[in-house]
């Protein structure tokens, strides 16, 4: 067989440029718009005369916008690419975040979440994967593991700037500065570095790659829908275990200086994990690194539910979870590969993307359910790792059924 044109002269001038540049516009749109909510949280409450729940609910509804439109992003970036699509919604998100620093309503508070959800759906990571997924002939899930290195810094530098700028010149002046970072970083970025419609890459497929050809295969596919309960299954967990665990560790008996202490351990073990895949990635199949990285959420809720008042017990807890979310975020973006191919992948991707999405929307009201039913933590914790490890199980079959 004649080799591929497309995977011989590019596999050697793959578009590392954008990386860089997706990785500056990750930690940008990720630290000025999702990142930025838990810092207005209070702010708006005393602004709009609202509760925090109805604060609250404006965020949960930018997080399903952005879930609903995962799907139709990665159609759009497979048909025409990611620059124009990128670009419009850097363009939309400082519309957004400008507009933010202008509510008076809980209405307009809505209306704007709804515009910044939109605008997620095209900036973070899932559209970021699709263009670099089909950019890339030969490193596409090391391109993949390096922008995720970049995202990982998102909160450790905008929760602190953020604070800053709020304590300075007040929350509504911050929302308008981060919407002109977005304007003046990210547009130009998507617009001159990444790459034009894409030459094609992902029609081919790489040595000992599998292509289903299309979306609609896939959703024939039974493995799909047991790899989507997998990813959402663990999404739930993570992201119902993040919004409380400042909550749970006080009810351990820790300050809230301690707790923070703590908290700031996982960023960087997020980052760590994904340096772990960087290098031991091309040993290691994708799938293998996915079924370690499900095992280590419920292992790590288990240490915290068995862990008294002992720090290394906690330590471990931190260690355990930071690096088993920073390497499911690289996951969700080399497993569709590995199982579904390129040809469509923005759109298969998407379709998984969506009910990650959601399930990171109820996780915390999953979490507080939980909490008022079984009346502790450490209870909530058991319940919440048998749910996680309920994903090992649905990954399994997705592999077994994959394989067949």
């Amino acid at each position: 067989m004649m080799p591929s044109p497309v995977l011989g002269p590019r596999a050697t001038r793959e578009p590392w440029g954008a990386v860089f540049a997706l990785g500056i516009t990750q930690i940008t749109a990720w630290g000025s718009i999702y990142y930025l909510f838990p810092l207005l949280m209070e702010p708006l409450q005393g602004a709009l005369g609202a509760s925090r729940s109805a604060v609250v609910g404006a965020f949960t509804v930018s997080v399903l916008i952005s879930g609903l439109l995962a799907p139709m992003v990665g159609r759009a970036i497979d048909r025409r690419g990611g620059r124009r699509l990128m670009t419009g919604a850097s363009l939309l998100a400082s519309v957004g975040l400008a507009a933010l620093g202008q509510v008076a309503s809980l209405l307009q508070l809505y209306l704007v979440w709804i515009v910044l959800g939109v605008a997620m759906a095209g900036t973070l990571y899932e559209p970021a994967f699709a263009v670099l997924t089909r950019a890339f002939v030969t490193h596409h899930r090391r391109a993949i593991a390096v922008l995720t290195l970049f995202g990982g810094f998102a909160s450790t530098i905008f929760w602190p700037l953020g604070q800053a700028l709020i304590g300075e010149v007040g929350w509504r002046n911050t929302a308008m500065i981060f919407g002109a970072l977005n304007l003046v970083v990210c547009v130009p970025l998507h617009l001159f570095a990444l790459p034009a419609v894409p030459e094609g890459a992902a029609m081919e497929t790489a040595p000992g790659e599998v292509s289903t050809g299309s979306l609609r295969a896939a959703l024939r596919d039974a493995a799909f829908y047991w790899l989507a309960a997998a990813f959402t299954v663990n999404a739930l967990v993570f992201s119902g275990t993040a919004v409380h665990l400042l909550s749970m560790l006080g009810a351990k008996g820790m300050t809230a200086t301690q707790a923070a202490a703590l908290g700031a351990l996982m960023g960087p073990m997020q980052v760590l994990g994904r340096l772990a895949e960087i290098f031991a990635g091309p040993r290691v199949a994708p799938t293998q690194v996915a079924t370690l990285a499900m095992a280590l959420l419920p292992v790590s809720l288990l240490v915290f539910a068995a862990t008294g008042t002992s720090v290394g017990g906690f330590v471990l807890f931190a260690l355990l979870y930071g690096a088993g979310n920073g390497v499911m975020t690289i996951v969700r973006g080399t497993v569709p590969v590995e199982l579904y191919g390129r040809r469509e992948y923005g759109a298969v991707n998407g379709a998984l993307a969506a009910p990650v999405l959601l399930a990171k929307a109820a996780g915390p009201l999953v979490a507080a359910i939980a909490l008022s039913v079984l009346g502790d933590y450490d209870a909530v914790a058991l319940a919440l790792a048998v749910v996680a490890a309920s994903a090992l199980v649905f990954f399994a079959l997705a592999i077994r059924r994959r394989a067949r």
